[in-house]
């Protein structure tokens, strides 16, 4: 999967790139050694000036650690803890400190897994954040544009009229949704401390009391248990992700689909163009947060996949699990934040929107002229399908219809603004829960009233 510097910017994950690459890890690793030894302290199994003396040592080590370096020693052993931990040892050797103090009672998998947890948390406020922006630009458009009427479309087809607030009310409610379910997630991560096979038996009679130290040391919930084997934590983090990613994807969907240039309903603030064709205005933001979010499900099912560890550690579902979820991060996160500059100045056109409605003659009002119809004749379905299947299509001016109903009475049915059910209704519920909307909304009507008209 492309990674860093070139394709990082262009799908939303520069800031998260930063915070999950390989020098983050190092960091991450050198902290949870360091919070270890001053959980242990704490607990009253390690030295209080061998623990200082650790976690002084820590972020020279994590600083001067070479990547490259440490991967390539990682490899004899199967992680990078364990060099890493040899690396920490020597820089405290010359302080008086033994090496058994470094890395008392742990092994590698307490240390990895925590720190996934870190970069994790840390990855996941950004993430947070850019779908809380989402969100908030979601409900701005809806509010504003809660009575502004345009073609809903079903199966490619028009299908009734509907409002682009209320389109907008859905794109926020699901990017709420996914914001709720992403930091749920992510703060019922558990520390995860459990020694060499779950027992803690190294730091036997106090081994939960250095894994609850360690918990409020790294600000992480506490573990009931160790669950180096039961990967439900990492599951709940990774398809929390997936839907995120999901919600993203099908509201940049949207937003190329009426971005495209016969139905020209919406434009992004900042097109991107062509290096061939000078006229291009391509929705850049919403391609790229559609391309990141497409790449979410097959590493949400990697991570599901290699939940099958097997007895007290797993031989190689675990170690699938660490790209696997820095990537989820990644892509997730990148996603968001392109989805949040492509809604942050969306540019929306009623007058697009007005004119797509005319396009077929008002036959997407032909429910409702079917409904009005069957007040008559028990034929309206018929009559209405003849007229509407007609070349060309004759809703106005089927004879039939005229004579039953009147064309008056027809014209008014046919009006797009007139049969746009509960959909203002439908944004001011989404508005009210979030807290968002005024007491006279643009668009919303007064008591006894019909929705403003763009």
């Amino acid at each position: 999967m492309p990674r860093g510097e070139l394709f990082d910017p262009l799908f939303g994950a520069a800031e998260l790139g930063a915070a999950l690459s390989d020098r983050a890890w190092i960091g991450a690793l050198v902290e949870v050694e360091c919070a270890l030894a001053r959980a242990q302290a704490v607990a009253g199994v390690l030295d209080e000036g061998h623990a200082e003396a650790i976690d002084a040592a820590g972020p020279e080590v994590a600083a001067t650690l070479d990547p490259a370096e440490l991967g390539a020693a990682a490899v004899a052993g199967g992680n990078p803890v364990i060099p890493l931990v040899g690396r920490l040892r020597k820089a405290c050797a010359s302080t008086g400190v033994p090496a058994a103090a470094v890395h008392k009672g742990a092994t590698s998998q307490d240390i990895l897994d925590n720190a996934l947890i870190l970069l994790a948390r840390r990855a996941g406020i950004l993430i947070v954040d850019d779908l809380r922006t989402a969100a908030d630009a979601a409900a701005d458009l809806a509010q504003t544009h809660r009575g502004t009427p345009m073609a809903a479309r079903t199966l490619g087809q028009q299908a009734l009229p509907t409002t682009f607030g209320a389109l907008a009310a859905g794109w926020c409610k699901a990017l709420d949704r996914a914001a709720g379910a992403v930091t749920a997630a992510l703060t019922d991560l558990p520390v995860q401390f459990g020694g060499a096979a779950g027992t803690l038996a190294a730091l036997y009679p106090h081994g939960p009391a250095v894994a609850d130290a360690l918990a409020a040391e790294l600000g992480l919930a506490p573990q009931d248990i160790p669950w180096h084997t039961d990967r439900t934590p990492i599951a709940e983090l990774t398809t929390s992700l997936g839907i995120a990613a999901g919600a993203v994807g099908k509201i940049a969907a949207d937003i190329v689909a009426l971005s495209a240039t016969e139905i020209g309903e919406v434009t992004e603030d900042s097109p991107g163009g062509s290096s061939a064709m000078p006229h291009k205005r391509n929705p850049i933001a919403a391609i790229t947060a559609r391309a990141a979010a497409r790449r979410v499900p097959g590493l949400v099912a990697d991570s599901l996949g290699a939940m099958d560890h097997e007895l007290q550690r797993a031989a190689g579902a675990w170690h699938a699990e660490w790209e696997t979820v820095t990537d989820l991060l990644r892509m997730t996160g990148g996603a968001a934040h392109r989805l949040a500059q492509s809604l942050t100045g969306l540019q929306v056109h009623p007058l697009a929107m007005a004119r797509n409605l005319a396009v077929t003659g008002g036959l997407l009002l032909a429910e409702r002229v079917t409904a009005a119809l069957s007040e008559h004749t028990e034929h309206a379905r018929d009559i209405v399908t003849a007229a509407a299947t007609a070349h060309p299509p004759a809703l106005d001016t089927d004879p039939t219809i005229v004579q039953y109903l009147g064309a008056e009475r027809v014209r008014e049915l046919l009006d797009p603004a007139g049969y746009l059910g509960h959909a203002a209704d439908l944004v001011t519920r989404v508005l009210d829960e979030r807290g968002d909307a005024p007491e006279h909304a643009p668009g919303r009507p007064p008591a006894g009233g019909t929705p403003e008209q763009p």
